[in-house]
């Protein structure tokens, strides 16, 4: 990397509650961006609507939906919407309004249904209470839906509710979605899905009545209210889970034999191109083999049609869809060390590569079937970057879409003809542009220019790339921030920002948002600003991925100190002034980079770290580690909790009372550590708040309480 000296003009200083607050440096964007059917228009949303817009010309050409219409009969201040689907026949549309928070990514909502016909609206949420997940049939004619961990269907026409499920009950019983872990670990909520001929209903059933019990205090009352939920810790019992298929038309349930047990999981379901085949993803409690099985769903009779084992462990597919021949499927998988696109006959044999190479192909965006062509997004021109590529259904013709180095994303039309491509890179806000199928531009959307210069007017975009070989000869990305008067004469001190967890990326060529202008703050005054990805991280294969197998924390520790070195030996770099920070696993890796790597660090920030492995949740331990039972080792050896004695740089230690994903039960732990070993630190709650600890002002005050530790003990 080559350093960038000289003396910067006069920019105006960044301030926390241009952060935080004022919206200084807020990206404008576009809401919710949906294609409609005939593939030549595409919707967004808005606070006033839905505006339906041209793929051709870019130009707005209308409103599809109004919120707030006079006219209307029965009209009412109608809520902000937040979300919208359209049925099949773009007849109807799906509104959700007034979402209230259940975990980190799910919740209840109010529902409302449009009428595009007549203009008008109303509201399919009843007495019983809000609702989860509610999900328009095909056809257009029904919407089913969770309420108190039941499933329901409601006729749209006589607006007569079907009760599917009866036995759903809080802390025991879940139908229709999914318990704690799946959502935290698998990314999935929605636990329901209709047929594709809308006479069925899959759904999962959860029995999480033998899962342990984890209970938080809630702050604020006369006497604090317990709040009591199931989480699984490493080795413990999870959920019991089946897979059901209701018949609409004899209203019986189908149990599929999918071996109910707490030893395996089932990610994933979706049906078919055929009505009458649901497909299940199967995996094995320690996640190194995963089947994909085809079920009748008259007979519940099931077949295997995929199975993938690995020494270490099996990603769940970013990509898994069955094609509109329904003959073959596409996904992906690390199989050959990378992740890559495959094409699977359901007739049986060996799955067709289609993408191959030393990179990762990160997912698929959209297919085109009749002109057999597959559109989707890879490392592959660095791990660095995330680009758009285009490649046949035979691994021919790869077109690179995307026109500089960056980090995209595309959102296709229906018909695959046209593309709305976000664009980021380390110092670009972004920037949305409307492509046809070539990649050729024709026209930009949201350049978000007034930030742009803002950015300019305050000294930001000084983030540059390069790479340290450790003393193992591994070589890591990072990047650095530095102070906009930069003198190599001079000796700085560094401040690391870390993330580490296994796949995880921060060293990207993309724009980083808040955390990017407190680094560029931190450079104006005076510090240098570094992040790198060290092993474990993703983007670079499976093998550097997944060497933490068995021993998270040790090589990453590993690479925090060497990284530390590197910087060290830089003659504009204080070593004496090294300090660390980083949130959840980061603020687990920079605790136990200064605890010991406490030659080479004298300050660390930890928010919401993970202190112990056996205190986090059984999916994602498990997967990286194996149960306690199989390796305690592998729980015991990295553990910050055996190392509080060697602390003696300066420590922040910052927990939300109401996390519910790493336990405030981690924080008081490394309190007690600390405090048996004789070690003066600094420790910070945050009442009631969870793993992302915001609200009102309390980003503002987190981010005030580490600006001050960083500029009295670094």
């Amino acid at each position: 990397m080559a350093i960038l000296g000289g003396v910067a003009a006069q920019n105006k200083q960044i301030t926390l509650e241009d952060i935080w607050s004022k919206g200084t440096f807020r990206a404008s964007g576009i809401s919710s961006i949906r294609s409609m059917q005939d593939g030549e228009h595409y919707c967004v949303l808005t606070r006033s609507g839905i505006e339906k817009y041209s793929y051709k010309t870019g130009e707005r050409e209308g409103v599809v939906c109004a919120f707030s219409d006079p006219m209307r009969k029965n009209a009412r201040p109608m809520p902000v919407v937040e979300s919208y689907a359209f049925s099949q026949d773009e007849q109807k549309i799906l509104l959700s309004a007034e979402f209230e928070p259940i975990y980190r990514h799910s919740g209840v909502s109010s529902y409302y249904i449009y009428y595009v016909a007549d203009g008008q609206m109303e509201c399919i949420t009843r007495e019983g209470g809000k609702q989860r997940l509610t999900t328009l049939s095909p056809d257009g004619r029904m919407v089913a839906f969770v309420r108190n961990n039941n499933l329901y269907v409601m006729n749209l026409g006589s607006k007569q509710e079907i009760q599917v499920t009866e036995d759903g009950k809080i802390n025991e019983v879940i139908y229709g979605t999914t318990d704690w872990v799946y959502e935290e670990e698998f990314s999935i909520t929605q636990g329901f899905y209709w047929s594709p001929d809308s006479k069925k209903i899959a759904f999962y059933r959860f029995d999480e009545s033998k899962v342990k019990e984890y209970s938080m205090q809630m702050w604020g009352e006369l006497y604090p209210e317990n709040y009591t939920y199931k989480y699984p810790k490493a080795g413990e019992d999870n959920s019991v889970v089946d897979v059901l298929i209701y018949d609409l038309a004899t209203r019986k349930t189908l149990k599929l034999d999918v071996g109910s047990q707490n030893d395996q999981y089932i990610p994933r379901i979706q049906w078919s191109q055929d009505p009458n085949k649901l497909a299940v993803m199967r995996m094995n409690r320690l996640q190194n083999k995963m089947e994909m099985l085809l079920a009748d769903a008259t007979t519940g009779a099931l077949r295997p049609i995929y199975t993938e084992t690995a020494d270490t462990y099996v990603e769940v597919p970013d990509t898994w869809m069955f094609l509109k021949d329904g003959k073959h499927m596409l996904f992906t998988s690390e199989r050959d060390g990378y992740n890559h696109i495959y094409l699977y006959s359901l007739d049986g044999g060996d799955a067709l590569q289609i993408t191959k190479g030393n990179y990762d192909v990160v997912s698929v965006c959209a297919v085109d079937e009749k002109e057999g062509r597959i559109y989707y997004l890879s490392h592959e021109s660095s791990p660095l970057n995330k680009e758009l590529y285009a490649i046949d259904f035979k691994g021919k013709k790869k077109t690179k879409l995307s026109d500089k180095p960056g980090w995209y994303s595309a959102n296709f039309s229906a018909n695959c003809k046209y593309y709305i491509s976000t664009f980021t890179d380390a110092n670009t806000p972004p920037v949305y542009t409307l492509h046809n199928n070539s990649g050729k531009l024709m026209k930009t959307l949201q350049d978000n220019a007034e930030l742009k210069q803002r950015m300019k007017e305050y000294g930001v975009g000084r983030k540059q790339f390069g790479t340290l070989t450790t003393s193992m000869g591994t070589e890591l990305n990072y990047y650095i921030i530095l102070p906009p008067d930069f003198d190599s004469t001079k000796r700085y001190p560094l401040f690391f920002y870390v993330y580490g967890g296994p796949g995880n990326q921060q060293v990207t060529n993309s724009y980083g948002y808040n955390d990017y202008y407190w680094f560029h703050m931190l450079a104006q005054q005076g510090y240098v600003v570094a992040c790198f990805d060290g092993r474990g991280t993703g983007g670079r294969g499976a093998q550097f991925k997944k060497m933490t197998y068995r021993n998270m924390g040790k090589f990453e520790c590993e690479d925090a100190v060497e990284a530390a070195r590197w910087f060290g030996r830089k003659p504009w770099i204080d070593e004496s002034r090294i300090g660390i920070f980083g949130w959840s696993f980061g603020g687990y890796l920079s605790t136990l980079s200064i605890l010991k790597g406490h030659e080479v660090y004298k300050t660390a920030i930890a928010v919401a770290p993970v202190i112990t492995w056996r205190y986090y949740d059984n999916i994602y331990t498990e997967r990286f580690l194996q149960r306690p039972q199989d390796n305690p080792r592998g729980y015991d050896d990295n553990s910050p909790l055996n190392f509080a004695h060697l602390l003696k740089g300066n420590y922040l230690l910052v927990h939300g009372t109401g996390d519910d994903n790493v336990h405030f039960q981690n924080a008081v732990d490394m309190v007690t550590a600390l405090e048996t070993a004789g070690k003066q630190f600094e420790f910070r709650i945050y009442p009631n708040k969870n793993h992302s600890i915001y609200g009102g002002n309390t980003r503002l005050n987190l981010y005030q309480l580490m600006t001050d530790f960083i500029h009295r003990k670094l």
